[in-house]
């Protein structure tokens, strides 16, 4: 079975490796992009199965983009594909629903993998970026460590506090309302006696949470 793909960087050198990476592999170009806002539009148009999305593109940022293409058109999956592996833009990669978050020194066995496994739904590889991640905003407090004073669900949203992602996106990573975030995060500082978010993730990092 063919599967469809819109690959969305800024860069025609990417694009054009990309395309010639999948040759001869069940994949099909089925458009190309160079801003977010053409992503999105794209999108809509062919509605693709999978879209192959930079991180920093004009006019719109993938990650906004992403959001955006997610809403406009469900069924699509989306793998980021970057430069960057900065644990914030991965967090918010899972967070705003991505499928996949590979750098673009990936292999061809790894992207083709990605999107395959992005198509047919199967989560990222454990191993992956976005795996370990995920795993990692996904995780419970410990039961045995008394040290830590939160709740499970604080030590979730202080996580996803210490990433850098919004409360809007802590909210959509944790399926709750952002009045129900804003609470949390007011818990967490309280029982921290933390004076701000920053101070309340230093001392997870430091509590090795994240």
């Amino acid at each position: 079975m063919t599967i469809s793909l819109l690959i969305a960087d800024d860069h025609e050198v990417i694009r054009t490796g990309v395309k010639s990476m999948l040759e001869g592999s069940d994949i099909q170009v089925v458009a190309e992009a160079s801003t977010g806002n053409q992503a999105i539009e794209a999108t809509v148009k062919h509605h693709p199965d999978v879209v192959l999305l930079d991180v920093r593109m004009p006019e719109t940022d993938g990650l906004e983009a992403l959001e955006r293409i997610i809403d406009r058109s469900p069924r699509t999956k989306v793998v980021m594909l970057t430069g960057h592996d900065n644990p914030t833009y991965i967090a918010r990669a899972v967070a705003l629903g991505a499928a996949g978050y590979l750098l673009k020194d990936s292999t061809r066995d790894v992207i083709l993998g990605a999107i395959n496994r992005a198509h047919t739904g199967l989560p990222p590889d454990a191993d992956s970026l976005l795996g370990r991640v995920r795993n990692t905003m996904a995780r419970r407090r410990p039961t045995y460590d008394d040290d830590i004073p939160l709740t499970n669900r604080e030590v979730q949203v202080l996580r996803h506090v210490a990433l850098g992602l919004s409360n809007r996106e802590i909210g959509k990573s944790l399926e709750i309302s952002i009045e129900t975030v804003k609470e949390h995060v007011q818990n967490i500082l309280r029982k921290l006696e933390a004076g701000d978010r920053t101070e309340a993730a230093v001392w997870a990092v430091k509590k090795g949470l994240v």
